[in-house]
């Protein structure tokens, strides 16, 4: 989690700072994607083997809505989450020397409930690309190819709703910048939307496409 959202909001910090306050532009929007594409895309990869690649508090509750997680480890999983954002925004704030860590908020003409509708969406793909590589058992042995697909649907999202509320698809990375520079406008929408849209595209994939005798046993112990 540190290494995606040090990744993903330092690059636009570094953006702002090399353009004056471009980030904002396309240019900016395009550089916003490729680096977060590329980030989760390590971060999932090396988290794989230890967390099952947990670096979304959306994708872990669809997850354990598609009950393929337990909800003890869900709640591990979110703390450490949210945790992991936070430190990575503080280094951030400390190493620049100060700069901000900017919040994710609305743009001019986005209302809120449009906001929520673009993060369940986004988020939909999101989950259920997740789900079509890394939670099917019918998936097979394909490699790195889900944290591949995740960092390019993310990146691709981040090009569809960057423009409009920020396309965070993750209560965590919203989470951090909000908490070190307290800008709490909206917050609401990055945990209603993606929270909403990951539970739909885990219910849809598990009933359309994951059948009983497929569907993979919870762990019988938490350690």
């Amino acid at each position: 989690m540190l290494i995606f959202v040090f990744a993903g909001e330092g690059s636009g910090m570094a953006f702002n700072k090399l353009t004056d306050n471009g980030s904002s532009t396309p240019a900016g929007l395009v550089a916003a994607s490729v680096a977060h594409a590329f980030a989760l895309f390590v971060a999932v990869s090396v988290g794989a083997n230890i967390s099952g690649g947990h670096v979304n508090p959306a994708v872990t509750f669809g997850a354990f809505v598609g009950g393929h997680i337990t909800l003890f480890r869900s709640i591990l999983y979110w703390i450490a989450q949210l945790l992991g954002s936070v430190v990575a925004c503080l280094l951030l704030k400390f190493s620049t020397g100060g700069l901000t860590t900017s919040a994710f908020s609305l743009s001019s003409g986005v209302g809120a409930w449009n906001a929520v509708v673009f993060e369940i969406v986004m988020t939909f793909g999101l989950v259920y690309t997740v789900y079509a590589t890394a939670v099917d058992p019918k998936k097979g042995n394909i490699g790195i190819i889900a944290p591949i697909a995740i960092g390019f649907i993310v990146g691709a999202n981040i090009l569809a709703g960057g423009a409009f509320d920020g396309a965070s698809m993750n209560p965590a990375v919203s989470f951090g910048p909000a908490v070190v520079s307290w800008t709490w406008d909206n917050h609401w929408v990055y945990w209603l939307g993606p929270f909403v849209g990951a539970a739909i595209a885990a219910i849809v994939y598990e009933v359309f496409f994951i059948t009983p005798d497929t569907h993979e046993q919870l762990p019988t112990t938490e350690y």
